[in-house]
């Protein structure tokens, strides 16, 4: 099954907002517990410390009763949540915190942790000496463990063992320090679990939140971008089916839009290539047909001797033209085929272009002076040296202006102008001519494509000389254009390199 687009930025969001999230998760877990721990072992020394004060040194002192010291240690106890074993130098366990059988019935219907609490240790089990239960505790020594202490308890709980050390003096004044056994802190664990469970759920849950909320908004943003974008594959492959006339459908100005509108104006001008097509094999038909027609009419009056021998050489001279007519038409569609499939092959040197569009005026003298119209040269360039082919360019120049005589009006002018920017020189040829509407300015490359429909003014146009042009000025790289208005004659300029902007390998 494919997957959309859609489908894979969900899945690839999904995974790093997911992996994000657990890296997060073991992270913050890692940090916080460590932290909690550290503040709950700080917090139950302190509190062991303060318990030990407020009870151990006044039953040392014989100021209050073993009894009295453990409704001592059951009270702190209960306030502390947490076990109080006093044990003396000798090991011996002389009093706990362990609440009698009536707290105990009392207690049955507390809160779940309270209850895990109280009933995490078999009190019954309780030794009578410390040693009891490992031969080698350091009752001494302080230190800190996490564990069942000994399988005492049915869940982990933080022992603290605080060695006591009093101090008195005697009746000489000399400070006697004396062992006063350890007191040993047992509290449960599960206080640190409850936190980090409240931390949980205010840090977590609003991530997952977020996360939700990012899901819905990327969807809603996706969906406005990838439902047009499936429009335009549907649309595309009615395309692919030659069906044309399918719309978009799409308004927007953004670049979606951009696409929707050069995919609908690429399927106009598909759809008009069969028209195209018509109108190139109508065209070539047309172009090879009518000289062909001239030359078997003469021929066969010739021969036939309707033409009288006198007369013959002229009109040999006609089939002479018509035949070099075909040959130029032929020779043009070699040309334009070998661009196709080879490119243009250039024969690139420097040269000065304004030498050559003299001697090239020189050659339209007398088509000037039969339509009475007068070319100007116009350079107000001060360097006109190119790196370009010199005889496809003279090949440029010269169709332009025989282009511009074709459709220019007697009395008319045409003006050749040289312009130069910094590293190129446009050359534009302007006629007063009978110029072009939209569509016709954007047909006039077309192979075979004529502005004036009924050739009644131009037998000799084969329909190629502009598309010739524009694959030259294409090869050499540089950009040729026309601007052209209804009766307003036209424009056509093209650039050129200059040979000082143009690094040449000797």
């Amino acid at each position: 099954m494919q997957r959309s687009i859609l489908d894979r930025i969900y899945l690839f969001f999904l995974m790093v907002l997911l992996s994000t999230f657990f890296i997060i998760i073991v992270i913050t877990s890692i940090s916080t517990r460590r932290t909690l721990s550290q503040e709950k072992v700080e917090t139950l020394r302190s509190e062991t410390k303060l318990v030990a004060n407020q009870t151990i040194g006044f039953y040392l002192n014989n100021d209050i009763t073993k009894e009295q010291l453990s409704d001592s240690l059951r009270y702190y106890g209960e306030v502390l949540n947490a076990d109080f074993w006093y044990a003396d130098a000798y090991g011996r366990i002389v009093a706990i915190s362990n609440r009698r059988d009536d707290d105990i019935k009392k207690t049955e219907n507390a809160s779940k942790g309270d209850a895990v609490k109280k009933s995490t240790i078999a009190y019954e089990n309780i030794p009578a000496n410390i040693y009891e239960v490992d031969k080698t505790y350091k009752l001494n020594e302080e230190f800190i463990e996490t564990g069942k202490f000994y399988e005492l308890y049915s869940a982990d709980v933080l022992t603290i063992n605080m060695p006591l050390i009093f101090s008195r003096y005697d009746n000489h004044g000399t400070e006697v320090r004396s062992n006063g056994g350890t007191l040993i802190c047992h509290a449960t664990i599960t206080s640190v679990n409850s936190l980090l469970m409240n931390i949980y759920g205010m840090i977590y849950i609003p991530c997952l939140f977020i996360i939700l909320i990012s899901f819905v908004l990327l969807w809603i943003l996706s969906n406005r971008v990838i439902q047009p974008v499936k429009k335009l594959s549907a649309v595309a492959k009615e395309y692919s089916q030659g069906n044309f006339d399918e719309k978009t459908g799409i308004k927007s100005n953004d670049e979606i839009g951009q696409l929707a509108q050069s995919m609908e104006y690429m399927a106009e001008e598909f759809s008009k290539l069969e028209q195209y097509r018509h109108d190139f094999i109508s065209n070539i038909s047309h172009d090879f047909r009518s000289p062909l027609t001239s030359i078997k009419g003469y021929v066969e009056a010739i021969l036939d001797g309707t033409i009288p021998p006198e007369m013959q050489d002229r009109y040999l001279g006609i089939v002479l033209d018509e035949t070099q007519r075909l040959t130029k038409l032929t020779q043009g569609l070699l040309d334009l085929n070998n661009f196709d499939l080879y490119g243009q092959y250039l024969k690139l040197s420097k040269f000065d272009i304004a030498e050559i569009i003299n001697p090239m005026l020189n050659t339209f003298e007398i088509k000037c002076i039969e339509k009475n119209i007068a070319i100007y040269l116009n350079n107000s360039a001060k360097d006109t040296i190119v790196y370009a082919d010199q005889t496809k360019i003279q090949q440029v120049i010269y169709n332009l202006i025989d282009n511009a005589l074709k459709f220019t009006p007697e009395g008319k002018r045409i003006f050749l102008t040289i312009t130069e920017t910094k590293s190129k020189l446009i050359i534009s040829v302007r006629d007063e001519g009978i110029g072009m509407d939209e569509e016709t300015t954007r047909k006039i490359w077309t192979r075979f494509y004529k502005g004036d429909t009924s050739r009644g003014k131009d037998k000799q146009g084969s329909g190629l000389g502009l598309a010739i042009i524009k694959e030259i000025i294409k090869a050499h790289k540089e950009t040729i254009d026309v601007k052209s208005t209804p009766g307003g004659g036209s424009n056509f300029f093209f650039t050129l390199t200059k040979a000082s902007a143009v690094k040449i390998e000797e």
